[in-house]
């Protein structure tokens, strides 16, 4: 089937709708930064209390992405540019359906990024940065990935061997090297 073939189906029931239903302010919470910044963590904090206060949540975590939907993707410029898009899509039909979806992804490129937030509409995509130190980022290592990428034994990696583009304009800006989890998810609440 050929893309003029494909028209878009609407519902009866609108995103509006939905959200009302859920008593709640649908958002895509996107966390970006270097691996060991304390994405999944902070994350996974932000996920825990929303879901305290009642609110209908979701995480998409960038390691767990790609245990699925996207275990076909490599670690290329373009293959993180499609992980990022589809993360985007998925992240955008979870928005219409009423939910606030919490994402941890690097997501290095400013354009992939970027295309992400021109599909939400505005105030629903709400981009927190996590500039914590490379140094720092290289001390946590969690996974020993740094300790691999500096070996040349792992490709592809951002900050070592691959840029990371720091955003130009985030709604939300921590150094998880001087914010622990309880006032970074009372940072990003306050942006939300």
């Amino acid at each position: 089937m050929s893309k003029p073939d494909i028209t878009w189906h609407n519902s009866a029931v609108t995103p509006a709708d939905r959200a009302k239903a859920l008593n709640q302010t649908p958002r895509c919470i996107w966390l970006t930064g270097l691996s060991g910044s304390g994405k999944s963590t902070i994350a996974n904090g932000l996920d825990t209390h929303l879901n305290q206060l009642g609110k209908h949540t979701f995480l998409l975590d960038g390691d767990n992405v790609r245990h699925g939907l996207n275990k076909d993707l490599g670690m290329t410029e373009n293959d993180r540019a499609e992980n990022i898009r589809r993360v985007g899509e998925v992240a955008k039909l979870m928005v219409d359906a009423g939910l606030i979806v919490v994402c941890a992804f690097i997501s290095p490129y400013k354009r992939d990024r970027q295309m992400v937030r021109s599909t939400f509409g505005h105030g629903e995509f709400i981009e927190v940065y996590l500039e914590t130190p490379l140094e720092v980022c290289e001390q946590r290592d969690p996974k020993g990935l740094y300790k691999k990428a500096r070996a040349g034994i792992i490709k592809n990696f951002t900050g070592i061997s691959d840029p990371y583009e720091i955003p130009e304009a985030p709604e939300v800006t921590i150094d998880t090297s001087k914010s622990d989890i309880e006032a970074s998810v009372k940072k990003i609440c306050s942006a939300i």
